[in-house]
């Protein structure tokens, strides 16, 4: 199975550089099923080529997967894996190409983020779903497709074409985000991954798709794809790709002088401070805002950040600073990466939790689950929670009747329906409810976001 990279940019063999490999040699990185061979069929200043091909071993496949569990018992003997553009191929490029996808580059650094003239070439593709199917998939990312279908046999033409396709694609980006979009994208295609997917490939997923995926118009079909149609990982991904911190996207009133998500936050710090909270713990903490706010007041002894996205922890840890904090501060903070859907033993001791638009990204059915989690088996003295009112929707020039402020709210809530959802949580498990108008009010429509805040009797 043969890819390759081409390039015209001068001087292309910067290509070299960028793959960290020297075109005068021919590599060989071997791998479970067999071996990867890295070399340049051409290389020169105006034209530059790097060949990856991928030599299956069928022994080493049969061994490593034996007929158990098949539905076809010779299946691990009689396929079309070592022929094809498929996850092994995937494999092969992070395992080959690891330091260019990942942008590291230090001989020609600043050609790193540069987009480049780049040509892939895929000698068989399989694709289920057919040549729409894979149109859909690369040309909303720019490229140029170009593909010929295999035949399925050339003595009986009219059988028709097979599900295999020679490919070629042709787009100007940075190398990085090839690799990177190569890796997610030749699986999808067909359909099928050879390795065990668990919660690290959503992390890959949500790593390599950053930037490109959460705007990709079949975005929910390349995550099901891609986490092979595990429900509970491709629902999990789609809250991370379609939810953001804030309302980066949500429609602003034509008046609006202070962002909105900035008052929330600073209410909600303002009753911690009202109330002497020491310990809080924000349940969907995205990159970190309110963590950020409540750092910089000492009353906050101890501060915890949960979030169902690893990308997101992982910028909240960067912009907390949290690796050169002083060793007398090193436990003050603590991130965790988890679902606000499932028992948490690390979200307990806490005296308050906050939850600042996060309820309005769930599909109702689970609100049920996250109800359990933070008021039956956390249980904090203390729950704030914020989220949109859907009244206030009108004041919105941009948004049409109907339509929600961000495009992953799954419901948007009136202040009656809020109240009773927020009352009925109260009578269920033994907490007091007080609510509050956040933001400019109105006197027909409140104010654009609403807040209830949770008590129990020793608070």
């Amino acid at each position: 199975m043969l890819l390759t990279i081409t390039t015209t940019r001068y001087p292309a063999t910067d290509l070299g550089y960028l793959l960290h490999k020297h075109p005068a040699k021919v590599q060989t990185i071997p791998f479970a099923a067999g071996d990867a061979h890295i070399f340049y069929p051409e290389a020169t200043e105006e034209k530059c080529t790097a060949a990856l091909l991928l030599d299956i071993d069928p022994v080493k496949l049969a061994r490593k997967s034996g007929p158990g569990g098949n539905d076809f018992a010779l299946e691990a003997y009689v396929n079309d894996r070592p022929y094809v553009a498929s996850s092994f191929m995937s494999a092969a490029i992070a395992q080959a190409y690891s330091t260019a996808m990942n942008g590291r580059c230090k001989d020609k650094p600043e050609v790193v983020d540069e987009a480049l003239p780049l040509e892939i070439n895929l000698s068989s593709l399989p694709v289920s779903g057919g040549e729409q199917l894979l149109r859909n998939i690369f040309e909303p990312l720019g490229y140029e497709v170009r593909l010929q279908p295999a035949i399925l046999d050339t003595q009986f033409p009219e059988w028709g074409s097979s599900r295999y396709f020679q490919v070629s694609l042709k787009n100007t980006i940075p190398l990085k985000t090839l690799l990177s979009q190569l890796y997610i994208l030749i699986p999808v295609c067909d359909n099928n991954k050879h390795y065990f997917v668990g919660d690290h490939e959503l992390e890959k997923l949500m790593e390599k798709g950053q930037g490109w995926l959460d705007g990709h118009p079949l975005k929910e079909l390349i995550t099901r794809r891609y986490l092979k149609h595990i429900g509970t990982l491709t629902q999990q991904a789609l809250d991370i790709l379609t939810r953001e911190e804030g309302t980066p996207e949500e429609a602003k009133p034509a008046q609006e002088k202070v962002r909105l998500h900035d008052v929330r936050l600073q209410a909600v710090r303002d009753i911690l401070l009202e109330h002497g909270v020491t310990a809080v713990a924000d349940m969907g903490c995205g990159e970190g805002k309110l963590l950020r706010l409540l750092k910089d007041n000492s009353q906050f002894k101890r501060i915890l950040g949960m979030d169902v996205s690893f990308r997101s922890l992982q910028i909240a840890a960067g912009k907390l600073k949290l690796e050169r904090q002083p060793e007398s501060q090193k436990d003050r903070i603590t991130l965790i990466h988890g679902s606000l859907t499932y028992k948490d033993k690390r979200l307990a001791g806490y005296e308050a939790a906050t939850l600042v638009e996060v309820i309005e990204h769930l599909d109702p059915p689970r609100l049920a689950a996250l109800e359990k989690v933070v008021f039956e088996c956390t249980r904090p003295s203390m729950v704030i929670i914020t989220t949109v009112n859907a009244e206030y929707n009108i004041k919105y020039e941009a948004l049409t009747a109907g339509a929600f402020r961000h495009s992953d709210h799954r419901f948007e809530w009136t202040r009656a329906e809020f109240e009773a959802w927020a009352g009925r949580i109260a009578a269920q498990f033994r907490y007091s409810v007080t609510f509050r108008p956040l933001g400019d009010y109105d006197e027909t429509v409140g104010a654009p976001s609403q807040l209830a805040l949770f008590k129990t009797s020793a608070s």
